[in-house]
């Protein structure tokens, strides 16, 4: 089992990396304090659950993990009183979602974390995802966020039973 730890001063390590990465706009919070559009990364060790990648813009990752191509009908419900709430769903949703097939690059690699989703509660925040950064490294709506190339590394590390640590 592979153990990455993402530090709120910008950093990932594990598997022998140590990295560059993004974290929440709002910081990070403990996962008791968390809430659906706060922008903070939950504070805790999330099971690595899949990961989503655009076929269109290459073959699929090397990962010991499932790997599923998105396609452009692809969502992520993040609407609280929504029955789908914190799961994929498929466009068009009536419901409040995020669109997964973006053209910013951003969603290219997915990797979907065990956050709030063993029942998903209401309002807890949904979505928080290891993915793609934005130039410069931007802070995030709440999840953790690499390079390409870094974050392609970490895939080739991950197997089941691997997880992905937010520490404040």
């Amino acid at each position: 089992m592979t153990h990455f730890i993402a530090f709120s001063d910008g950093r990932l390590e594990g598997g022998g990396l140590s990295l560059r990465c993004a974290l929440g706009k709002g910081g990070v919070l403990p996962a008791a304090e968390k809430r659906e559009g706060d922008g903070a990364s939950p504070a805790g060790i999330w099971p690595v659950r899949r990961v989503w990648y655009r076929p269109d813009k290459g073959p699929a990752p090397e990962t010991g993990i499932p790997a599923i191509a998105l396609r452009p009908e692809d969502g992520w419900c993040d609407a609280p009183g929504d029955a789908r709430y914190n799961q994929w769903v498929p466009l068009p949703c009536p419901a409040r979602h995020e669109r997964l097939w973006r053209a910013d690059g951003l969603y290219d690699l997915i990797v979907e974390l065990g956050y709030n989703d063993d029942p998903p509660v209401a309002g807890k925040g949904s979505a928080i995802f290891v993915h793609v950064a934005r130039p410069g490294y931007l802070p995030t709506e709440g999840c953790v966020a690499l390079a390409e190339g870094d974050l392609r590394a970490v895939l080739k590390r991950l197997q089941g039973g691997s997880v992905i640590e937010i520490r404040a």
